[in-house]
């Protein structure tokens, strides 16, 4: 999330230049949904966060695909197979399925794109550490591709829908000397529904429908989508009064969504997530590396006031969201607001009797992450702690989470399933190897956590998995590198006319506009 209020004239401007947020001269359908943060990249090979990917599940096609149950479906494949082992997993490619130039989607072409992603080692890779290698990865026949693990990874199949597939003849004639990488981060090579139009990096992102797409439409397509970048409310309200605007982001403020239903257009929908929102806890710098300090924030954060009055969401007991229920700890009490015990907790901390410097960070421009930071700013000064509010846009945290120095000793960060597996809760956040993005800003580098969570990769037995994973919510609430605030109650303001959205538990599945309708004439 980024801080693009001064982007509001920008904003409004590139939209009223162009064609109304809901018809054109054609009377093709535009919806226009603001989004908070910048797009980072547009290269499938180096996408990680929820921006990024609300734009590749339009722009490719992946192997498999997510419904709204978690359920795995059939994309460019078929179908799939897994040998008893659950080290070859073979996907047999659809015959119709095409790149939008009209060139076959073939075998060839899913071994490039995971050959690719693996030499270059960023976003999606990350996914895959230690259990695709070079050359895992063949075609069988045209239509057929076996990939064989390293070792036996039970979340694979949950992990595929975020390899998205680039076409090798395209990619191979641009592939310069940096694997394609210049020419991904402006062009676009893929399978999907939509082809890019237009995209200025800090204002604006357009995508339009290939109306030869190898799926096909249902009734009522989307032609074409226009994403403006603003978190100002103000902002958004303006667009949504002028007509603008057909469906806001998911991190407006309780007020905006009212305004917005009050002009009559809109509706709000919500819809309960396995998305989690926390204070990360810098364990390596000060005062964090103290666990005392560290339960002292945990227990001097007001969650009521945070879910109730600030933020809506649900309640939270530990790393793991209540949806996945069948390896969710729910024996563990829920977080308690006591000043009293925080203040008996800084009293066995090393810091102890003494000024406590701390910073808060939060994403810049985000009323409700100030919100909270002012909230916990007045508790912690109660405490005895000096505090530094930082606020940076998104695209600086993710910059400064980078090194142990630069992150903050507190920070606001959602985090939601990237693939509907807990491994993806766990590694992504808590797991060594993880250690330097933003989605592990507490820097755990726990030798215990990290056996815990390669032992629930290795086994295929999921009552093991499950004793496993309850195991390690326990032990992360011992050591507390977060603050567990809520999980996230996904909302939108939308037009009436838009309907097909539902919360997908893989991060921004929920945005494939092949799911969305236009239901007025």
């Amino acid at each position: 999330m980024s801080k693009l209020g001064t982007f509001a004239s920008t904003a409004i401007a590139a939209l009223l230049a162009g064609t109304s947020g809901i018809s054109s001269a054609w009377a093709e359908t535009i919806v226009t949904m603001n989004t908070v943060q910048i797009f980072g990249t547009i290269d499938p090979a180096k996408i990680s966060d929820y921006t990024d990917y609300m734009a590749a599940v339009n722009l490719y096609d992946g192997l498999i695909s997510v419904d709204s149950k978690g359920n795995l479906i059939p994309e460019l494949a078929e179908s799939w197979t897994v040998s008893p082992d659950a080290k070859e997993v073979t996907f047999k490619l659809r015959a119709d399925a095409k790149f939008t130039d009209g060139t076959p989607v073939t075998a060839a072409d899913v071994v490039y794109t995971v050959d690719r992603l693996l030499k270059i080692n960023q976003g999606p890779a990350t996914l895959f550490i230690d259990i695709l290698k070079p050359g895992s990865v063949t075609a069988v026949d045209e239509h057929t591709v076996k990939f064989t693990l390293a070792k036996t990874f039970a979340p694979f199949l949950t992990a595929v829908p975020a390899i998205f597939i680039v076409n090798s003849k395209v990619a191979e004639a641009n592939k310069g000397t940096d694997d394609g990488q210049a020419y991904f981060a402006t062009n676009v090579a893929g399978a999907g529904a939509y082809t890019l139009k237009e995209w200025d990096r800090g204002a604006r992102m357009t995508i339009v429908r290939d109306k030869d797409y190898y799926k096909g439409f249902g009734e009522g397509p989307i032609d074409e989508v226009r994403w403006i970048i603003t978190n100002d409310e103000a902002t958004v309200r303006s667009l949504a009064a002028s007509g603008e605007l057909t469906m806001s982001s998911q991190f407006q403020s309780p007020e905006t969504y009212k305004a917005l239903e009050d002009m009559g257009r809109f509706t709000t929908v919500s819809e309960d997530t396995a998305t989690a929102f926390y204070l990360k806890l810098n364990t390596k710098v000060a005062p964090t590396d103290d666990v005392h300090i560290r339960r002292a924030i945990a227990l001097a954060t007001d969650y009521k006031t945070i879910r109730d009055v600030i933020f809506p969401g649900g309640e939270m007991n530990g790393p793991l969201p209540a949806a996945f229920a069948d390896f969710h700890a729910s024996d563990i009490p829920a977080p308690v607001f006591d000043m009293a015990a925080a203040k008996a907790e800084v009293a066995q901390s090393k810091y102890a009797g003494q000024p406590i410097d701390i910073t808060l960070g939060w994403v810049a421009g985000t009323k409700f992450e100030e919100e909270i930071s002012l909230l916990m700013q007045a508790n912690l000064e109660q405490l005895g702690f000096k505090v530094t509010q930082q606020s940076d846009p998104w695209n600086r945290v993710t910059e400064i989470a980078g090194k142990v120095e630069t992150t903050p000793a507190v920070n606001q960060i959602f985090f939601g399933a990237t693939y509907p597996s807990p491994d993806s809760m766990f590694y992504a956040q808590y797991h060594s190897k993880s250690a330097g993005t933003w989605m592990s800003m507490e820097w755990l580098q726990d030798p215990a956590i990290d056996q815990l969570i390669d032992a629930a990769r290795e086994t295929g037995d999921v009552k093991k998995q499950a004793e496993i994973y309850k195991e390690l919510q326990h032990k992360i609430v011992e050591i507390q590198p977060d603050v567990f605030l809520l999980t996230q109650k996904v909302q939108h303001s939308m037009d009436k006319c838009l309907t097909g959205f539902k919360a997908v538990p893989m991060q921004s599945f929920d945005y494939d506009f092949t799911r969305y309708s236009w239901t007025c004439k």
